[in-house]
């Protein structure tokens, strides 16, 4: 399940705490600290244009990970990412977390257009993708992360 993340959010998890009354993963942080300050960075600037900007990924009341706009939308366009905590991969949350933003983006207007990349020998999320309908695009060469694999779902 998807929540929406507010700034409040973002403020407990670099306090170390799980937002909401959810349980932390115990064994695996979801994300750096400074990773967790660039997307609640990012998340307070989209959420000014566009709103929801960022989710939390919620499985049996634990936080196991977040999903975020990564860019301002563009032309009915919403470009994502998205990571669950290294303990928790690899038990389909990833997935149902993607459905559930899929579900949600087909039901709002503003959304005709869901794009996302993942690294090539990122296998698992090209899955994630697969499984949801989104089909590939095109490649790209990141500065930082190398050669990517860009995909799209149509949600209008």
């Amino acid at each position: 399940m998807i929540i929406e993340a507010t700034a409040h959010d973002f403020d407990a998890l670099l306090e170390g705490t799980a937002p909401r009354n959810l349980r932390p993963v115990a064994d695996s942080a979801i994300a750096s600290p400074d990773v967790l300050r660039m997307l609640a960075d990012l998340a307070g600037n989209i959420r000014v244009m566009f709103a929801p900007a960022a989710w939390l990924i919620v499985e049996d009341g634990e936080l196991v990970g977040l999903c975020s706009v990564v860019r301002p939308p563009s032309d009915g366009e919403i470009h994502i990412g998205y990571g669950v905590a290294p303990s928790r991969q690899g038990r389909g949350a990833t997935t149902r977390a993607i459905a559930d933003l899929l579900a949600w983006a087909r039901a709002d207007p503003r959304v005709q257009l869901v794009s996302a990349e993942t690294g090539v020998d990122n296998i698992a999320s090209q899955r994630v993708l697969e499984r949801n309908g989104f089909v590939q695009t095109g490649e790209r060469v990141d500065e930082e992360d190398g050669q990517l694999i860009c995909w799209q779902a149509i949600t209008a």
